[in-house]
């Protein structure tokens, strides 16, 4: 193996980042013949033991997050002649938000959310699984040239967080994107991810971080004592349900943010097109009660209702589903009468009227036919025929014919 050679099949060729931690490298799959980037972690952080039990259970953990917004981990040990763990990815070939931050100062609101947008459903796919990242931060996500936008660094903070490194008063990761509670100390969960892509969001919004800070006392006071510049303040082509949607994400308190990353953003796409957060949440908890009563103005008006139905059904979840909205049952269907049973009283009494009137029709072709025919002197006998008993009226209209046809 030479010495630009890592685990005996990667083959260096040349540095695309480093950082306290560690150094990224674009390598050569030897074996598989593909351009990979190899991630060498400090070698200090190979003499704690502590590190090195976390750094394998969250390789496995990461290689285990497949998804398109995620970036891919192939690979993960120790190379034996150098001593340094490595973790062997997927090569992005783009930019890193860092990079994007450096070279443009700030992105469009538009281009901003889309990125974000993406981010989000990484990171919901990822806390789905149970992997929290722990160290979001815009060199951790990265644009394509084609625009597709993944998250990098799964497992890394988690398994450094706990070692002795951390432990002597250096700070894992960018104390700008640290959550409060991650800031006092406090266990990290989903949420925190969540703050630090809210800062990451004004951050490429505005050109700057929410807070100001130049250590980690400093960060946790000033998130103690003051909020930070609403966004549509700074920029003015930041609506302001944009502004509140990202302010949320920076809420103190975890249990005030968005309860998921999907939800964070649907909520700045939604603020980005003017929607308020929460609002279009509203509109779908009122549409089953509109719904149900049109359905019910509709069967009183006969059938009048069954348009407005659709425009009330109309107010629907962000991607609109083929089925009912989520949490509304599907419209009930218009009762209908039951038909009358074959045997039933109103079946009989209608056969008996259609029997008498057709005996009726019978009797009175019989009477023409006797007057047309018979001479003159014949005397045509004529009966008023009105019973209410159908038995008693056919008696009447047989006697009725036998007395004009003797």
């Amino acid at each position: 193996m030479s010495a630009a050679e890592i685990g005996g099949r990667y083959r260096l060729e040349g540095r695309l980042g480093y950082g306290g931690m560690s150094t990224v490298h674009l390598a050569l799959d030897l074996r598989l013949e593909r351009q990979v980037a190899v991630k060498l972690l400090a070698e200090h952080l190979a003499e704690d033991p502590t590190f090195i039990s976390r750094f394998q259970r969250e390789a496995q953990a990461a290689a285990r997050l497949v998804h398109p917004n995620i970036v891919q981990v192939f690979d993960s040990g120790q190379d034996e002649a150098s001593g340094q763990y490595y973790i062997v990815m997927e090569y992005i070939e783009g930019q890193s938000c860092a990079e994007i931050l450096r070279d443009d100062g700030w992105l469009e609101v538009d281009e901003a959310i889309a990125i974000i947008d993406q981010a989000c459903e990484g990171l919901h796919y990822a806390h789905r699984h149970g992997v929290v990242h722990r160290d979001v931060k815009p060199g951790n996500l990265l644009r394509a040239r084609e625009g597709e936008v993944k998250l990098a660094d799964f497992g890394i903070a988690k398994a450094t967080e706990q070692s002795s490194i951390t432990q002597v008063g250096s700070v894992l990761g960018t104390a700008a994107y640290l959550a409060p509670e991650q800031a006092r100390g406090e266990e990290a969960g989903p949420r925190a991810d969540l703050y630090a892509l809210g800062v990451v969001t004004y951050q490429l919004i505005s050109g700057r971080l929410p807070y100001e800070a130049n250590s980690l006392t400093e960060l946790a006071l000033k998130q103690q004592q003051e909020a930070p510049p609403m966004l549509d303040t700074l920029v003015a082509a930041v609506s302001p349900q944009l502004a509140e949607a990202v302010a949320i994400s920076l809420a103190l308190d975890p249990r005030e943010r968005y309860q998921t990353a999907r939800e964070m953003g649907r909520a700045l796409s939604d603020g980005a097109n003017g929607i308020a957060p929460g609002e279009r949440a509203q509109a779908g908890r009122q549409a089953p009660t509109e719904a149900t009563s049109v359905l019910s103005a509709g069967s009183r008006s006969g059938g009048r209702g069954a348009d407005r139905t659709v425009t009330a059904s109309a107010v629907t979840p962000r991607r609109p589903r083929s089925g009912p909205p989520r949490g509304q049952a599907p419209a009930a269907r218009p009762a209908q009468a039951p038909a009358p049973a074959a045997g039933s009283p109103r079946r009989r009494r209608g056969r008996l009227l259609v029997a008498l009137l057709a005996l009726l029709a019978l009797a009175v072709v019989i009477v023409a036919i006797v007057v047309i025919t018979a001479p003159a002197p014949t005397k045509v006998v004529l009966r008023n025929v009105v019973y209410s008993d159908v038995q008693q009226a056919t008696s009447a209209l047989k006697q009725l014919v036998s007395e004009n046809t003797k």
